[in-house]
């Protein structure tokens, strides 16, 4: 079959972006694949695209418009896309959605648009609300429109929780990252279990290396964001350091929080144990790196660097926030949960798996064993047969198509 995946912007750092990769990659092998990027704001993208996954985008921008500015090329508020824009677009996607992903222009819509309807893929996955929207709306009776969740229902405003009880059930299909979001978008949309399906992320698969669990370090990962809530790492952390001053908290990622986050490292006097180390394209092999994984998040849509650390062989320390780490986390097994939160629990769950080798050791060899339930060749099957199934209810049948590569 032929299967596109629709993105905000393919050329960019994110989970989402991440993860649809690997996905992607996976199904290529036997299916024809493209990512369709809403949006290009550079000429190469920030990931290596699949071997054979075809690149798509849709509207070319310039990086200013990522911070807020107006995009290249963008209509403005004129010209027949922006005007297009206005009278049906506008509807569909609801303000914070809007708010949220400046990739909405006016030309990418309008080339969605256009997208849907001369496509001749079998399926066509949106991954994220105001694109699931979108292919709710205008895929054409012809292909099969899945939306996919990469965040938990709770987190979106009530205006596009509204949207998507209204505009969802026109989907072909859907799939999220949770037991527990599966069973929010049941309770919301009174979908049966056929129709939403529980499909965790999967790991990208490669020859990767193993901790060794020797190296003072703690890592953490994620964009520098409220939600990631950094600052109460660094005071979890603070116990650390200050009773083995020799080990170091490294957190991997970039955004507009890093000056902030900065004067706080200062502040709390851990200028020269806590590192902010940028982005990175192997956040897996910068994981080896670490001896404890360290995750402060108020809330998850799954916890992609939670297996990303198991998958070398890394243990957890995490808030049992709502959603991904209570799902993904074997308390006592291949790490730690802690109340949410609690400050002082993370605090002392990282100080004791910095004291305990033993137990290190041991959730260690556990968590490579966690990581095998989200190989790529095990979620791809899932994938697999979730399409066909819902093809094959829905009535349609996928044509033959060449398989790139």
């Amino acid at each position: 079959m032929k299967i596109a995946f629709v993105i905000a912007n393919a050329y960019g750092l994110g989970g989402t972006v991440r993860t649809v990769y690997n996905l992607a990659e996976g199904l290529a092998r036997n299916h024809d694949v493209e990512i369709v990027s809403l949006v290009r704001h550079k000429t190469k993208p920030f990931f290596t695209v699949p071997e054979g996954v075809r690149m798509r985008p849709l509207h070319a921008i310039n990086e200013a418009y990522e911070k807020g500015g107006k995009a290249a090329g963008d209509a403005g508020t004129g010209g027949p896309a922006q005007a297009w824009w206005n009278r049906r677009a506008r509807a569909v996607v609801p303000e914070p959605e809007r708010e949220r992903n400046k990739s909405y222009t006016a030309p990418a819509v309008h080339g969605l648009r256009r997208y849907l309807a001369g496509t001749d893929a079998d399926v066509v996955v949106g991954t994220r609300p105001g694109l699931n929207l979108l292919l709710s709306a205008w895929a054409p009776g012809r292909v099969l429109a899945v939306g996919q969740e990469h965040i938990n229902l709770d987190e979106h405003t009530p205006q596009v929780r509204a949207a998507i009880a209204a505009r969802y059930p026109r989907l072909g299909g859907m799939t999220v990252l949770t037991s527990a979001d599966r069973t929010a978008y049941r309770d919301l949309l009174g979908a049966d279990d056929g129709w939403l399906e529980v499909m965790p992320n999967p790991l990208p698969p490669r020859s990767l290396p193993r901790s060794t669990l020797d190296n003072p370090i703690i890592a953490a990962a994620g964009r520098l964001s409220p939600v990631k809530q950094y600052p109460k790492l660094l005071d979890a952390f603070s116990r650390v350091a200050e009773a083995h001053p020799e080990w170091r908290l490294r957190i991997y990622g970039g955004g507009d929080g890093e000056k902030k986050l900065r004067k706080q490292i200062t502040a709390r006097g851990l200028s020269n144990q806590v590192h902010l180390m940028g982005r990175t394209k192997d956040i897996t092999g910068e994981l080896a790196k670490a001896s404890v994984l360290a995750v402060s998040s108020r809330v998850e849509g799954f916890g992609m660097t939670i297996i990303e650390g198991f998958s070398v062989g890394v243990p957890a320390v995490s808030f049992d926030c709502p959603y991904g780490p209570r799902e993904i986390i074997d308390h006592e097994g291949d790490g730690l949960l802690v109340p949410a939160q609690d400050t002082e629990a993370l605090g002392d769950a990282l100080l004791r798996l910095v004291e305990d080798r033993q137990t290190r050791e041991r959730m260690g060899r556990q968590a490579l064993v966690s990581a095998e339930r989200y190989a790529l060749d095990g979620i791809v099957e899932r994938w697999e047969a979730f399409l066909e199934r819902r093809l094959a209810e829905s009535g349609r049948r996928p044509r033959t198509h060449a398989v790139s590569g």
